[in-house]
């Protein structure tokens, strides 16, 4: 399975995405918090950190596929972004967020492109994908077979088990395959 979050730039203002923020930064060790040119700052929502933990621990394949007319500095907030360590690990360093990405497709052009390219270069099949995005136009998606999750809000613990249970829903003899080490089938 595949999890596959487009990158919001979340900022906290409404200044628009197409503004020049460059350059970004950290401020010293900052976790989960770079500042922009005016210095305002940009985060993941507050549970990724600990779903990205999850999802890393747990061997799936984490994406982002991400419209965005600026690529560059993209990457660079993964970059600078540091993840803490996850619940229980509080001595342990911080991670920077580009590490829990196993495949990254950003720049501009259709999410269609970009779930194309992300299942030429993993071999994934496009049920085996379940994308989280805000905008209600990229549930195009769906068409290739990826499970579409609305977030408008942002991704939390229950926008995620809600993408999750409709993923399962969709799928349930790979439910039932995961659940019996694969023995079994229902469906």
């Amino acid at each position: 399975m595949s999890i596959v979050c487009d990158l919001e730039r979340r900022r906290h203002d409404t200044t628009p995405e197409y503004v020049n923020i460059a350059p970004l930064r950290r401020v010293g060790d900052a976790v989960n918090e770079v500042r922009d040119r005016h210095d305002q700052r940009i985060s993941f929502y507050r549970h990724v950190p600990e779903i990205l933990h999850r999802l890393k621990e747990a061997g799936v394949v984490i994406a982002a596929c991400s419209r965005t007319s600026a690529p560059s500095l993209a990457r660079r907030a993964l970059n600078l972004l540091l993840v803490p360590p996850p619940a229980g690990h509080k001595g342990e360093a911080p991670t920077p967020a580009v590490q829990f990405f196993d495949q990254m497709e950003i720049y501009p052009g259709s999410k269609i492109k970009h779930f194309q390219e992300l299942h030429k270069k993993t071999g994934l099949p496009y049920t085996e994908m379940l994308f989280f995005d805000d905008e209600h136009r990229n549930k195009e998606v769906e068409s290739l077979g990826v499970t579409f999750c609305l977030v408008p809000s942002g991704v939390d613990d229950r926008a995620f088990e809600r993408g999750l249970a409709e993923w399962r829903k969709r799928h349930p003899v790979e439910v039932a395959e995961d659940a019996s080490g694969g023995e079994e089938r229902s469906g």
